[in-house]
């Protein structure tokens, strides 16, 4: 009897919905949408119509069994509020452990380096290019943002929220609206399979850390996962997996929709030389349909992603680095936040100031180690922990493992060739 009405009460939990449930979907929405969406329809769509396809088809499955494994992991700890960091020393030890977790923080921090420079390069362009301004100090101009970025977060998990609930939605309806706007420049493709089953085989392959990426909100997972636990108790596991599925609908429909409505306004030759002159597709729009519309919303929305994603990224970092520092040191947990926010602060600061052009290397660094994490991790310990065997077997289970080998592949390929 006790069963079932813990059943029912959970089913009750999983069907309602409330604003909190609201304000974490955008959250992660917002994390996965980064300024990359503005060269993903060139990336998948370079490949050829049937790859776009598949890849489409794909991408559902791959964003919402990836992140459900990692929630799993997560909750799967005997600790109530573990983070990341906790339980990866919990299942694999403390060498092990801190090892992953040390690999998790130098993950992430590089993409908050990059989207420190983007954000920079962003506003001054716009302000140069659009308001007609003068170019504004570097210094001044980067330490301004990057602080007003930071000190969004440091005023806490509601402020956050409520934060990107107030950009998302304007992201959402951008994205919706400029996919709308181009299609009546609309062409049928080419359905005819023009490539052989190797090269199709091989433009999949190398697709899949692309579609792994373009979807990820990995960093801020373990935060949503905690906030689940103190909203929702040991319904936790429940609510986070509604979530986190309305999150991948959310995601599939309008960043798949974007991606379609630009690859169909463009020729595959286009497409090719989008990819060679590395720019973004907007980038490319403008400028072959000569639309001053585009031009306009381009910087807007290249702000609004890189924002958002430098504020889910940051808060994994943070979440990170105390982990790993307080398992190091004595010091107490605020003190140890104190002087994590100090430093990253001057780190993303000192990065926007110099404005490096190469910026591939902490790229290829940070992929395999997210897709390892986000994909083959939490899929190995379903193996490891007895909490997760319910999940041995699964066809979900081995599709991640099997994608999360390939995306890994696929990078070090790239890396190598």
């Amino acid at each position: 009897m006790s069963q079932d009405l813990s059943a029912l009460e959970a089913k009750t939990v999983s069907s309602s919905w409330t604003k909190h449930d609201t304000s974490w979907m955008l959250s992660l929405f917002g994390t996965s949408v980064g300024a990359g969406i503005l060269f993903l329809p060139i990336n998948i769509g370079s490949g050829g119509f049937w790859s776009l396809v598949i890849m489409a088809l794909l991408a559902g499955p791959m964003t919402f069994w990836a992140h459900r494994g990692l929630a799993r992991f997560v909750l799967s700890s005997k600790q109530p509020n573990a983070d990341f960091t906790d339980v990866v020393e919990e299942h694999f030890g403390q060498r092990y452990g801190r090892l992953i977790s040390l690999l998790y923080f130098l993950s992430i921090f590089p993409i908050l380096l990059i989207y420190g420079v983007g954000l920079t390069n962003t506003v001054d362009s716009f302000m140069v290019h659009q308001l007609g301004m003068a170019a504004p100090s570097r210094v001044i101009l980067s330490g301004c943002l990057v602080f007003g970025m930071i000190a969004i977060m440091l005023a806490g998990e509601k402020t956050m929220l409520r934060v990107f609930g107030m950009i998302v939605y304007p992201l959402t309806f951008i994205l919706a609206g400029i996919s709308i706007y181009l299609i009546p420049s609309w062409h049928m493709p080419n359905f005819s399979l023009n490539q052989s089953v190797g090269d199709l085989s091989a433009s999949l392959w190398l697709a899949i850390p692309v579609v792994v990426f373009a979807f990820s909100y990995t960093p801020v997972v373990s935060g949503f996962v905690n906030a689940q636990r103190r909203q929702y108790g040991h319904h936790a596991h429940t609510k986070s997996e509604t979530i986190l599925k309305r999150t991948s609908v959310m995601l599939i429909a309008f960043v798949l929709f974007f991606v379609f409505s630009c690859v169909l306004s463009l020729t595959p030759a286009q497409l090719q030389q989008a990819k060679v002159d590395n720019v973004s597709v907007l980038s490319y729009l403008a400028n072959v349909e000569d639309s001053h519309f585009i031009m306009i919303l381009g910087p807007l929305i290249a702000f609004i992603a890189i924002t958002s994603s430098f504020l889910g990224h940051f808060m994994g970092a943070r979440e990170s680095f105390n982990g790993l520092v307080a398992k190091q040191t004595s010091l107490p947990i605020k003190t140890i936040d104190k002087i994590g926010v100090v430093l990253m602060f001057i780190s993303i600061w000192f990065a926007s100031v110099m404005n490096p052009s190469i910026l591939g290397m902490m790229e290829a660094f940070s992929g395999p180690v997210i897709a390892m994490i986000l994909f083959l991790m939490p899929m190995l310990a379903v193996y490891h922990i007895e909490s997760l065997k319910i999940y041995r077997g699964k066809l979900s289970t081995y599709f991640i493992l099997v994608m999360g080998c390939l995306a890994v592949g696929a990078i070090v390929f790239n890396m190598v060739k």
